[in-house]
């Protein structure tokens, strides 16, 4: 996965380094979806820019529930939901290393 921003910098992450799914931002502007490894570094990529092929990716991670993710994308757009707050709503089964300082549900 790799993300390119206008200013030319570049965030990218393997697929097979991912350890976290989270999903952040505002409904009204653009939801985000985070994929962390186990450093805690990763790659946020807005929901504009995904297609069918990243959704089907997510669902090859192990485990990976596609309801999980419709209930956070869906209480994104609550008006009260803290916008400060990601939801978490995938974690390898067996990461390699404890994620550091990381927040647990």
């Amino acid at each position: 996965m790799t993300r390119h921003y206008a200013d030319g910098s570049v965030e990218a992450l393997a697929w097979e380094d991912v350890v976290e799914v989270r999903v952040g931002g505002d409904f009204e502007v653009d939801v985000h979806y985070i994929l962390l490894d186990r450093d805690g570094q990763g790659c946020v990529v807005p929901r504009s820019a995904t297609d069918a092929s990243f959704l089907t990716r997510l669902r090859y991670l192990p485990d990976f529930d596609l309801d999980r993710l419709a209930v956070a994308v869906e209480r994104v757009g609550e008006e009260e939901q803290d916008l400060d707050v990601d939801v978490v709503v995938w974690r390898s089964p067996d990461p390699p290393t404890p994620l550091p300082d990381l927040e647990y549900d």
